[in-house]
């Protein structure tokens, strides 16, 4: 195996509660009444697009993330799903997912 598998872990463990935490914190966001205002309310559904856009990469790194910690329960993290070789320890350093 290229990397130590339990510090990989650790490091996709941190990054899914962060990623758990910031998804709640958009779903509470996005939950909040707006204005009644007309002007500010065209401002609320700008934000409202960004906190969408901002969700769905969210739950995309999510997948990723739990994408992986599969693999290391399955026993097949480090190899590329593609080719099956072996991924270079530096890469998944960088992007563990």
């Amino acid at each position: 195996m290229p990397m130590d598998i339990t510090e990989s872990q650790r490091v996709l463990e941190q990054r899914l509660l962060e990623l758990e935490g910031r998804l709640a914190k958009l779903k509470r966001d996005a939950a909040q009444e707006h204005s009644s205002d007309s002007a500010e309310q065209a401002q609320e559904r700008e934000n409202d697009e960004v906190v969408d856009a901002i969700g769905v990469e969210t739950r995309d790194s999510l997948a990723a993330v739990k994408a992986a910690l599969q693999r290391i329960e399955e026993g097949n993290y480090g190899q590329c799903m593609q080719c099956g070789g072996d991924i270079a320890a530096d890469r998944l350093k960088v992007m563990p997912e």
